[in-house]
């Protein structure tokens, strides 16, 4: 892995940690969402509508932040990076912690959202570098990034009424400096960062033509995928609220059944990971795509418990498709190119998706959750027609190029 020498099982270890930081990019990322009510009491807002704009620029870097994070993991070598991420990570947080009004907290949650951009680019691809079934460790992967979201669903609720909000930063900012620490002592330096080195090869080659092509469509599905992502996982909480008023409002009960949501929702990338390495990849994306439309609907017009059970079947297939992108990236790019690739391509669509957190509030504010999730179902409809535009790759074999 990675060009690196070292024991089986400090690969192992590192492995876990690669996961693990999966985890900590999106827990992070979404510890203000949980929290976002108690802060805005804190901080003298009458709604938490009105300050979750100003978690949007975490959410701008982490999308402008992964091109040159993907540049500089390909020329300065992964290893490097991913202590960069863990210690940042750690650092940003407990900074957060420290706020004391609004825009003193948008300045330390942009730079969380900087630091959070390396780990797609760098974290990732280092992962699957040379491995046999990358769609099964996508998959896993992907369980690990969403099992942190089910933590920061979990953890902050908790955190939240026990010790209050500013702990919900510092605690998790603390294990991931930890992390980073043991990932700088069992992670052996690289013989050669990843742009010198032969790599691995793309699963399907394809023509340039061809290339740009899948280049395109796999910035649009992305886009349209992180839309989808970045509403659902930063409004859940705030929706549950509202579907559970006068049911159930403690928010540590609130947090323990989103991030059930969560848990159970983080098992289909394990299902759909696999899947990819035995699949045809166009159909499989293309149905998981349309099959998300009908419970964006339902959960439009449905409270309480039967809300609960809509937002379940709406999170399984927003986290299900998420390898796919992924695995697109090793299905078709070098690997001596794959963190520049996937920087920019994650650029474009996580800078464009962090509109979905600046209009979060303002929208529902607005006009509701219903009709935001009509909208989605819309998003989502658009994703799956994009999709068809891959190649068919029962006409193209490894080694061989498509043109059409």
């Amino acid at each position: 892995m990675e060009n690196v020498r070292g024991s089986a099982a400090n690969h192992g270890v590192i492995r876990f940690l690669l996961n693990v930081a999966h985890g900590i990019d999106h827990m992070f990322l979404l510890i203000f969402a949980t929290a976002v009510a108690s802060i805005a009491v804190e901080f003298g807002y009458s709604n938490w509508t009105d300050l979750m704009p100003y978690g949007v620029g975490a959410f701008v870097l982490f999308g402008l932040g992964a091109l040159p994070a993907g540049h500089l993991g390909d020329l300065w070598g992964r290893r490097i990076m991913m202590i960069i991420f863990f210690i940042g990570m750690g650092a940003a947080a407990i900074l957060v912690a420290f706020t004391q009004n609004a825009w003193q907290l948008a300045a330390a949650l942009m730079l969380l959202g900087a630091f959070a951009a390396i780990y797609h680019p760098v974290g990732i691809p280092m992962l699957v570098q040379n491995v046999p079934n990358p769609g099964a460790v996508i998959g896993f992967n992907g369980l690990a990034g969403n099992l942190g979201i089910a933590v920061a669903a979990l953890l902050t609720g908790f955190l939240v009424k026990w010790l209050g909000w500013r702990a919900a930063f510092v605690i998790p900012g603390s294990i991931s400096i930890a992390c980073g620490i043991a990932f700088a002592l069992l992670c052996p330096k690289e013989v050669e960062a990843p742009s010198k080195g032969k790599g691995g090869k793309a699963q399907v080659k394809l023509s340039p033509a061809m290339l740009a092509r899948v280049f395109a469509v796999m910035t649009v599905v992305a886009v349209a995928g992180s839309l989808l992502f970045n509403f659902t996982t930063n409004g859940n909480a705030q929706l549950l609220s509202e579907a559970f008023l006068g049911v159930i409002e403690d928010p540590a009960v609130l947090g323990a059944l989103l991030s059930v949501i969560y848990v159970v929702a983080s098992l289909a990338q394990i299902v759909i990971g696999r899947m990819i390495d035995v699949m045809p990849f166009k159909p499989l994306q293309f149905w998981m795509s349309v099959i998300q439309i009908p419970p964006l609907i339902f959960a439009a017009h449905t409270q309480d418990w039967w809300l609960f059970i809509a937002l379940l079947a709406v999170m399984v297939f927003v986290f299900g498709s998420i390898p796919f992108t992924e695995a697109m990236v090793v299905r078709y790019v070098d690997d001596r190119l794959r963190s520049r690739v996937a920087g920019l391509r994650l650029t474009v669509a996580f800078g464009i998706s962090a509109l979905a957190v600046w209009l979060l509030g303002p929208m529902v504010k607005n006009i509701g959750f219903a009709a935001s999730l009509w909208i989605l179902a819309g998003v989502a409809t658009i994703k799956a027609t994009i999709v068809l535009l891959l190649p068919d790759e029962r006409r193209t074999e490894p080694g061989r190029g498509d043109e059409g």
